[in-house]
């Protein structure tokens, strides 16, 4: 899972980039086509100025000049008083004074810097006029506009404040030789020009302003695209767990089905993963490790499908060989996993979890540190399972007795810091009481068949026996009453009718055994003898007419003998031996 979680992590960041890069690429764009669009338009207000000025001096010009009263603000032109008819009167009394096409744009920048800031100057290099004259970047653009005859704008500080400046060359006309010609001016000469400072604050303020509002509106809608990712993050989340928690479901009750092949590791798994967690979590790893942690345990033992009956279910010792067989579960466990993207993070503390702290473990021999620590912790809590749960022909210890001998292992089998945990982890667990060495389902019985039932009788044999005597007075058994039933002459009948006839007479004899029996636990031993088994008391010569009946005709004849189990001790087969062939 977290293999595919990451991946969706990676693809969600990845999303994330690219929505932030194109949503704040969007905001700087944007305000950079702003302020470009403020540059553009303050240009285009220069530009719109000047033309609107040169039209104006453009009509002054086509009359000659124009005549207006004289006034405070339209004194006469001190700089025309070589015209002749300068000042006239009209006939109504009317005092007037000649305003030249210059004089009309001076006066009328005057006015408009007056009104919208905006600086107007008409300039020349050689000045008629002293208020005419070009600061530094006019005198600049005034020698550069006398060889090129091209405009020219740019920005510029004018007293700490930021100005668009544009100028654009005058060129001298015919009708400007009336009142230029005395400075030698010629017609096509460039006279001077008409520049005009815009001031750019205005243009900027309004646009941050647009810029300010295009932003939050942009970034509005960047937190709609995130909380849309982030939901189609949750949802594919939702959707990963969801398909994992049905393909764990499916895996996990393999395993379950895996584990009722044995009635008595049933639960193992799920023990293991709760000590194993309990001892992690005492050891201090995170939510994330306890996670890999406990998914590893559900599936630790999954190769045991590859395991054949015959040896997982045998309920004596293994051969060497059978052992050998029995160890390959570990690495099926580990093909098995690793070859599912969600279950490759585990698929090595699963391999390991057999491997012991000195080297002497399987499946590759791996030693200290070698070991990954997950799977040490999954050996002790495993080890652990095995001590305090009941297992054939050798009863559970109790906690305290368990976990000293993994005290007395650390070091050799176990990791010590590991042993350490587990009995501070450990100490007070309640260890489940329920699983139980008895067949309950008719499905177990037959299990059972395999390895306890006498193939000739269908009854119990010698190897289940002992083992009900080793338990008995146990949670699993409580039996009081022994009846011991000898079959005599049986090697006669034999040789008389053959052994096929002999196994057909003793699986009649056991059957009639069994119905008229309280207890189901018949037992075939020594071959020609029965055990019956009872928790209470009974008298089973008081059916041996239905007995005799059995084996009429037979020349076989029995005998009965009884036994008080907890008075007399019995606990071993030989007790039982020993009590049949006692005489009397």
């Amino acid at each position: 899972m977290k293999y595919k979680a990451k991946f969706i992590n990676r693809v969600i960041y990845l999303i994330i980039f690219i929505w932030s890069s194109i949503v704040f690429g969007a905001i700087l764009v944007n305000v950079k086509n702003n302020y470009g669009y403020a540059d553009s338009l303050v240009k285009t207000e220069a530009i719109v100025s000047v033309k609107k000025d040169l039209a104006y001096r453009s009509w002054g010009a086509s009359h000659g000049g124009v005549y207006v009263p004289i006034t405070k603000s339209t004194p006469p032109n001190p700089y025309l008083s070589h015209i002749k008819n300068r000042d006239v009167y009209t006939t109504a009394g009317q005092h007037l004074t000649l305003m030249n096409p210059a004089y009309i744009l001076s006066q009328m920048m005057h006015d408009y810097t007056k009104l919208y800031g905006i600086k107007g100057h008409i300039t020349s290099r050689v000045l008629m006029n002293p208020k005419n004259k070009p600061d530094a970047w006019e005198e600049k653009v005034l020698k550069e506009a006398e060889i090129t005859r091209k405009s020219y704008s740019t920005k510029e500080d004018m007293g700490g404040e930021e100005y668009f400046r544009y100028l654009r060359p005058l060129v001298t006309k015919k009708s400007c030789l009336k009142c230029h010609a005395f400075q030698g001016y010629k017609e096509g000469d460039i006279r001077g020009g008409v520049s005009v400072s815009i001031p750019m604050k205005p243009y900027y303020d309004e646009a941050f302003k647009h810029s300010l509002e295009e932003t939050a509106a942009l970034l509005f809608i960047y937190l709609l695209g995130l909380g849309v990712i982030f939901y189609g993050k949750k949802r594919a989340k939702e959707l990963l767990e969801e398909k994992i928690k049905d393909y764990e479901q499916h895996i996990f009750s393999l395993v379950n089905i895996i584990e009722k092949r044995d009635s008595y590791t049933a639960g193992h798994s799920k023990r293991v993963a709760k000590y194993s967690v309990l001892i992690a979590e005492q050891m201090g790893y995170n939510k994330d490790k306890l996670d890999d942690l406990y998914r590893a345990c559900m599936l630790h033992d999954i190769g045991k499908i590859s395991t054949p009956d015959s040896i997982l279910l045998k309920p004596g010792h293994l051969t060497p060989l059978e052992y050998e067989i029995i160890k390959e579960h570990v690495v099926v466990s580990y093909e098995l996993l690793n070859g599912v993207d969600i279950y490759k993070d585990i698929a090595e503390i699963v391999r390991h979890h057999h491997e012991h702290y000195d080297g002497s473990g399987y499946p590759q021999g791996l030693k200290g540190d070698e070991i990954p620590m997950l799977s040490q912790i999954m050996t002790v809590a495993d080890s652990f399972d095995a001590m305090t749960t009941n297992r054939i022909y050798k009863t559970r210890k109790d906690v305290s007795v368990a976990l000293s001998e993994m005290q007395r292992l650390a070091g050799k089998q176990f990791h010590s810091e590991v042993v350490r945990a587990a009995l501070v982890a450990l100490k007070d667990i309640s260890v489940e009481m329920e699983i139980s060495q008895q067949p309950k389902s008719k499905i177990e019985k037959e299990r059972f068949s395999y390895f306890y039932k006498d193939q000739v009788t269908d009854v119990y044999n010698k190897d289940y026996l002992e083992f009900v005597l080793a338990y008995n007075h146990t949670d699993e058994f409580n039996m009081h009453c022994l009846s011991a039933v000898s079959l005599h002459n049986f090697n006669q009948y034999n040789k008389k009718y053959g052994w096929n006839e002999g196994d057909k007479l003793l699986k009649k004899f056991a059957q009639v055994l069994v119905n008229i029996n309280k207890s189901e636990l018949v037992f075939r031993v020594f071959g020609d003898s029965f055990i019956v088994l009872n928790s209470e008391h009974f008298d089973l010569s008081k059916h041996l007419d239905v007995l005799n009946a059995i084996l009429e005709g037979s020349g076989v004849s029995i005998s009965i003998k009884h036994s008080d189990m907890k008075t007399e001790d019995i606990k071993m087969l030989s007790d039982i031996e020993a009590l049949i062939r006692r005489k009397g």
